[in-house]
This record gives structure tokens, C-alpha cells and sequence, in this order.
């Protein structure tokens, strides 16, 4: 069915070339059945295919791999970072331009955050820069309402566990113009905020521990990515230079 020699490629890797989803979603796809090679649906993913294999996912033919590619997304608020929404309301990708590929969003921005999404074509790109390992760092901008304690602030770098989940270390600081005001009486401030991880609204559900009511979210950079002048709603490809010269040693491995 498959060459399962060292030519070719592992499917899960094929199929996450092809943007259609990562890596390991790819995986859970094999093992439910939904994968198919030249006609044989895969109990495995421990095969290796070539660019002649014939390949379904969901009954569907698996897209022809792209070069890696990137875009920067201004995410306005009010808009779900998936596919489709139950419950109807708009998301990223009904808001992108018709010309552009299928995408997938690197990490997600809830519904009431705005600024920097990063979409790309490749699923093994988005994985390797979600996991927390590779040390993509994001930022934010964040204004709170409320009485701010700097000692509080410092002390999320040793991390935190709220509710049984651990979040790794948080950079918070007071924005440099509130720091003048002090910071005993409630009030809106901005913070300059840095995660290492992105984990389920987890800016906001710190904060909530801090007794600081988030009034706006913004990220502002992804790792070296940054949100810059961007038009909110506007989407921009990452030059091809730029896209090397920050990812050119994991490009290089994805080609092995």
C-alpha cells in the first residue's frame, strides 16, 4: 500500500504539510479511521508515503502540500478564531480575503481579544510554534480596572495554579506612564504582559486571581512577529526573508 522504507514520509507529517490540520490531530485522524491510502483505510500512522500515494482524509482528497507559508492577522473583537460557530457569530476565516489558501490559526485569540493571530498553511509550523518547548513568546497588552499590587505582579513569574491548572512563569509589569500614579485605589491601568504557553483565556483568568477586571486585550507580538501598524481586520504574508531568518533551521528539518 505504502512504501515503508525511509523514502517518502510519515502520513501524520504528509497530512500536516498540507495545512489541513497538525501534526498530531493527524494522528487521532488515522486512528479513527479517517485515513486512507490508495484506497485502504490506515490503522497506523507508522507508514511512510511518497508524492504518488493517494491520500483521503474524511473522504476527502488531502490537499497538495504548499510551501510553508505565514500571514499576520489584525483579529478584531467579536470574532471566533475557528472554523464554524454554533452559535452563529462571525469568525477569522469567513473575515479573510477569498485569493487566500487554507489557513490555520497558530494558537487561538478569544472572542473579546483583539490583535496579533498568526495563520499559516502548514500544520507542522503552527504545532512547533504552540508548544510551549520552543520558547514562542506572546505578548500583551492589557487594561485592567482595578487596585494594582506590584508585589502580586512579580510574584506570577514563579508561576501559578489556579483552579488545578498549572501556568508556567508570567512577566507582568505596570506600564511605564501608570507607574507614576501609584496604584492604591482602583483604577483603569495598562499592563505589558508576556506567557510562555497561551493556555485557555489565560491572561484573563489571571488576572481574575489578581482581582483586576480585564476591560482590553491586545496582543501585540507572537515570538519575533509583531503586530506593528497592521490595520485591524487586515491580514499580511510574512516576506519569505523574514519567514528564514526566524524560522530557517526548522524549515530546513521539515524538508528531511
Amino acid at each position: 500500500m505504502t512504501d515503508k522504507s525511509e523514502k517518502g514520509e510519515r502520513i501524520a507529517k504528509r497530512i500536516a504539510r498540507s495545512g489541513l490540520c497538525s501534526r498530531r490531530d493527524a494522528e487521532r485522524l488515522i486512528e479513527e479511521g479517517l485515513v486512507t491510502v490508495n484506497g485502504e483505510a490506515l490503522k497506523s500512522p507508522a507508514l511512510n508515503v511518497t508524492e504518488d500515494s493517494v491520500i483521503t482524509v474524511n473522504g476527502k482528497p488531502l490537499p497538495k502540500a504548499d510551501e510553508p507559508r505565514l500571514w499576520r492577522y489584525h483579529k478584531p473583537t467579536g470574532v471566533i478564531t475557528t472554523t464554524r460557530d454554533p452559535q452563529g457569530r462571525p469568525t477569522v476565516f469567513q473575515k479573510l480575503p477569498p485569493e487566500m489558501p487554507r489557513v490555520i490559526s497558530i494558537g487561538r485569540l478569544d472572542f473579546n481579544t483583539e490583535g496579533l493571530l498568526l495563520l499559516t498553511n502548514d500544520g507542522d509550523l503552527a504545532r512547533h510554534m504552540e508548544l510551549p518547548k520552543n520558547a514562542w513568546i506572546r505578548h500583551y497588552r492589557v487594561r485592567v480596572y482595578g487596585a494594582v499590587d506590584p508585589a502580586k505582579l512579580v510574584a506570577l513569574e514563579k508561576g501559578i495554579t489556579l483552579s488545578g491548572v498549572h501556568y508556567e512563569s508570567i512577566k507582568a509589569e505596570i506600564d511605564g506612564s501608570a507607574k507614576k500614579e501609584g496604584a492604591d485605589v482602583p483604577k483603569n491601568v495598562w499592563l505589558n504582559v508576556s506567557i510562555r504557553e497561551g493556555k485557555n483565556r489565560e491572561v484573563r483568568k489571571v488576572m481574575e486571581h489578581l482581582n483586576l477586571q480585564v476591560t482590553r486585550l491586545i496582543r501585540v507580538a507572537y515570538g519575533t512577529f509583531q503586530l506593528g501598524k497592521l490595520p485591524r481586520g487586515a491580514v499580511e504574508e510574512v516576506p519569505r526573508r523574514v519567514l528564514r531568518d526566524a524560522l530557517g533551521k526548522f524549515l530546513e528539518e521539515i524538508k528531511k
